[in-house]
């Protein structure tokens, strides 16, 4: 089920030919996305500095505190690991690093930050202060490789909407009047995940720091306040006549899938099913226009259009959609800014809704994978 080794190390094979390309001696990389997609290893970000870094050899190293070093050791797809004791410490970890940089003999380097970023309290120098030279910025390149999903990573996320699906399902079945939004998800997000762990817990990892299996819930979207996409919970009760909007996914060896539902309390008032109505037929409008050689922006105006002739602005908030994969919003997007030519291998949340002050927020969210066909 997980991505094997040969796939990581093709991908950093690509990372290390383009260093090359660019005059590079390497890279380094501190997004724990990134190093998650080069060398499986997953970690929780802290104050607490890591790396990967590649030389333009293809030798590969991580920087990690010591209270990683085992961690690592079994995980991660280097060489080389790199450990300092604790932060901030006697010794600055970004001595290790700098001895790390070196022994890998990078000097001129790639990177996604000019070092690691003041996170959590962290303080440190940049790359440049340790290096003497300003690192090459090669975010794109890595955002770029990272879009294009390979039959193993789509795999993952199809299993991912799986029990993401069934912790849905289950949403749907135990909400009802007088019960609290966080009762209701708690326990389809319990067993769904339990089922999941039954059929394929032994071969089953989330990889992720925050979720540790299938999940569903309202995120707060509930009656009026649904009409605020990024809502948060506040344990709201529920009555008859509310509009709901559900979020669902499961992490799978990292990857995630987005499935997202409107849904009405009992019968649905004429102005609910209007909007709802009209949502539907935006989503279908963006699933149309998405294919191979289309740009992103021009599915963003396919569905704009819509909006201009059934005079729907008052009620937009966001655009159509992102691509998904280790994290939840990638690149690239489904924006009328945004002139990616769409490819076979992405994979997009197609999310286009209505958000009606007093009554609420329409939304289904799909993740669709792009195919040749």
């Amino acid at each position: 089920m997980r991505i094997q080794e040969a796939e990581y190390r093709e991908r950093t094979t690509r990372l290390a030919e383009h260093a090359r390309e660019q005059g590079l001696d390497g890279v380094a990389l501190f997004d724990p996305a990134y190093v998650l997609y080069y060398v499986g290893f997953a970690f929780v970000p802290t104050e607490r500095p890591m790396a990967f870094v590649l030389n333009a050899d293809g030798a590969g190293g991580m920087l990690v505190p010591r209270l990683e070093r085992e961690h690592a050791q079994a995980n991660a797809l280097v060489s080389e690991v790199a450990d300092y004791p604790e932060y901030p410490g006697e010794t600055h970890p970004s001595a290790a690093l700098r001895s790390l940089l070196g022994k890998l003999g990078l000097e001129r380097v790639g990177a996604d930050q000019d070092g690691y970023p003041w996170v959590l309290g962290y303080r440190g120098p940049t790359l440049t202060e340790l290096l003497g030279v300003v690192p090459v910025k090669i975010t794109a390149f890595v955002e770029d490789q990272m879009a294009v999903k390979s039959p193993a990573e789509i795999e993952l996320i199809r299993e991912s909407a799986k029990w993401g699906n069934l912790a849905h399902m289950l949403l749907q079945r135990y909400t009802r009047p007088g019960l609290t939004e966080v009762e209701v998800s708690q326990r389809a997000t319990n067993e769904a995940t339990l089922a999941m762990l039954d059929a394929i817990g032994p071969i089953y990892r989330a990889q992720n720091p925050f979720f540790e299996g299938a999940s569903a819930g309202y995120r707060g979207q509930i009656g009026r306040n649904a009409a605020i996409p990024h809502s948060l919970t506040a344990n709201i009760s529920f009555h008859e006549g509310d509009v709901l909007v559900t979020g669902a996914s499961a992490p799978v060896w990292g990857y995630l899938s987005e499935l997202e539902r409107t849904m009405v309390i009992g019968e649905p008032a004429a102005e609910q099913s209007v909007m709802f109505d009209h949502m539907v037929a935006l989503q279908d409008t963006a699933f149309e226009a998405i294919k191979p050689g289309v740009k992103c922006s021009d599915v963003d105006r396919a569905v704009r259009t819509y909006y201009d002739e059934h005079g729907l602005w008052d009620y937009w908030k966001h655009h159509v959609g992102h691509c998904i994969g280790l994290r939840y919003h990638e690149g690239p997007f489904l924006d009328i800014g945004d002139d990616t030519e769409i490819r076979p291998g992405m994979v997009f949340t197609v999310e286009p809704g209505l958000y009606a002050a007093g009554l609420g927020g329409f939304r289904h969210s799909d993740t669709v994978a792009v195919t040749d066909d």
